[in-house]
């Protein structure tokens, strides 16, 4: 009886090994296909690599839904911040061909970088904006720099008129400006872009024939997926991001085909079909940690932190070294486990999701041989929770402007030109019973503006945007108006103070 018990127990430990073994090669698939239905998800591609060999590469659902076009692993998606870790290896890169020093002093680089005080200036460091440890909050300026027609050069200028949050060095906060900044020190010292040196160093040695780094080449790509969010709780195609300006934080294009060869060249220590396309010390310095992304512990997870364009953190004993990326209508992930020469890459064309992060949990806690737990579900859970509040409150402040009066005078009272030292100026149209908010660096942003009471506005800007929909306030003191602007935060966490100039309405780009 003892005997039969232990052989038992022997046989599931077995049976239970090799079903966490196989999840890859015998559940993947399946799981993928359930949870995209309980998520909306229309589409999804997925390529892991192990051992040097690409093991599992599909795509799921559908890059159209209205052509009921499939996705497949040529599909191409924006990928957004996973564009950083190209740029990271690139600053290391060069410092390897001796052009600079990480620890070279940006202005050293790039004489019209300017923080706003002369300390900052003369003492931040190449490696200090590629490990997001500046000073700046998470996302701050983003309002400016996602999707704008200002240049690269102009964004890097008008960092002169932001006030970090934290102090220098002081803790992390994600800053796509450091990036750009970084993205522009490529041209400084070796004469090309930054989208130049990312063909010639990566997307051409490793065959990424349909990686772009423009907008244009992506949406005029046969093979480009659309774009899509959650609206009132269905599925509404919106316009890609337009944002070559912030190229080197977030602007490539890639299918999983391609990034499966990314992947294992950085498995490999930068080889690549036997060739060395980027020097083993290279891929090492970008895994170095630089910042403290969280201090706090929790099972399975006691760091995390940031080198040069890679998040990294343990995961029941192994070091995982990934990374996020967002843009409007795109999610995905990039990771890499060294210790188990595994890698994937995880590409979707919804935001209204969080399944794209729950996938690569599972398969992390899958090779780790924890018990099953459907991680997808328990995000859906929480996810829902916060979506529905989210609407909730947005039917709130529809309902209280709806219910609120305005003065006669009141739209006509708040039109004119405003403006804001780091982003710049609005215009406010008076209409009949609203007004409308336009920006001067965003032609595509605009919002319906309604008094909810006699200083608060609620402010719906399109459908289209991801800008959201807030409560802004409306001060007016003397000769003296200002009006708030707010706008979601996994844009821009910030509230900004405009100060009208003018009060004669007057649309952008009209002269």
């Amino acid at each position: 009886m003892i005997k039969q018990t232990f052989r038992t127990l022997a046989l599931l430990f077995i049976i239970q090994t090799v079903t966490a073994q196989n999840f890859i090669k015998d559940s993947l698939d399946i799981y993928i296909k359930r949870e995209m239905v309980r998520w909306n998800l229309p589409g999804l591609a997925i390529a892991v690599v192990k051992d040097g060999k690409v093991v599992h590469i599909k795509g799921y659902g559908y890059s159209d839904i209205t052509k009921k076009t499939p996705v497949t692993e040529n599909t191409e998606f924006q990928i957004a911040s996973n564009s950083k870790a190209f740029t990271g290896t690139s600053l290391a890169l060069l410092e390897h061909y001796g052009r600079l020093k990480l620890d070279d002093k940006v202005k050293k680089y790039l004489p019209y970088f300017k923080m706003h005080n002369e300390y900052l200036t003369e003492n931040i460091t190449i490696r200090d904006v590629l490990s997001h440890r500046i000073g700046y909050e998470t996302f701050q300026s983003d309002l400016l720099n996602w999707a704008s027609t200002r240049t690269r050069k102009e964004l890097v200028e008008n960092m002169a008129n932001v006030t970090p949050k934290f102090g220098f060095r002081e803790k992390y906060g994600y800053c796509n400006m450091g990036f750009v900044t970084a993205g522009e020190i490529i041209p400084a010292v070796c004469d090309t872009t930054w989208d130049d040196f990312l063909k010639a160093h990566y997307f051409t040695p490793l065959g990424m024939t349909r990686t772009e780094t423009k907008y244009e080449n992506f949406i005029h790509a046969p093979n480009a997926s659309k774009a899509y969010t959650l609206l009132d709780g269905k599925l509404f195609e919106i316009p890609p991001s337009k944002v070559d300006n912030i190229g080197a934080a977030g602007s490539i294009t890639s299918n999983v085909n391609d990034l499966s060869k990314w992947v294992m060249m950085q498995l490999d220590n930068g080889k690549y079909n036997g060739k060395q396309i980027v020097p083993a010390k290279v891929i090492h310095e970008t895994r170095v940690s630089n910042t403290i992304v969280n201090g706090r512990s929790r099972k399975g997870q006691n760091f995390s932190t940031y080198g040069l364009g890679w998040f990294m953190e343990d995961a029941f004993g192994k070091k995982i070294v990934e990374h996020d990326g967002g843009a409007n209508g795109f999610l995905s992930k990039t990771v890499l486990i060294p210790e188990e020469n595994l890698g994937y890459v995880i590409l979707t064309n919804s935001d209204g999701q969080y399944f794209y992060d729950a996938l690569s949990k599972q398969i992390i806690g899958d090779l780790n041989k924890q018990p099953y737990q459907n991680l997808s579900a328990l995000y859906y859970q929480g996810f829902k929770e916060n979506y529905e509040e989210e609407q909730a409150s947005i039917q709130k402040l529809k309902s209280e402007a709806d219910a609120y009066k305005a003065t006669p005078d009141a739209y006509k009272k708040i039109a004119g030109i405003y403006t804001n030292k780091v982003y710049g100026k609005i215009a406010i149209e008076s209409k009949e019973d609203f007004a409308e908010v336009s920006f001067e660096f965003h032609p595509q942003y605009k919002g319906k503006m309604r008094f909810k009471s006699a200083d608060k506005i609620v402010v719906e800007y399109g459908d289209d945007t991801s800008l959201g929909t807030k409560e802004l306030k409306y001060d007016e003191k003397g000769t003296t108006s200002t009006i708030e602007i707010k706008v979601n935060d996994f844009i821009d966490q910030d509230t900004y103070i405009f100060t009208k100039i003018n009060s004669v309405f007057k649309p952008f780009g009209v002269k």
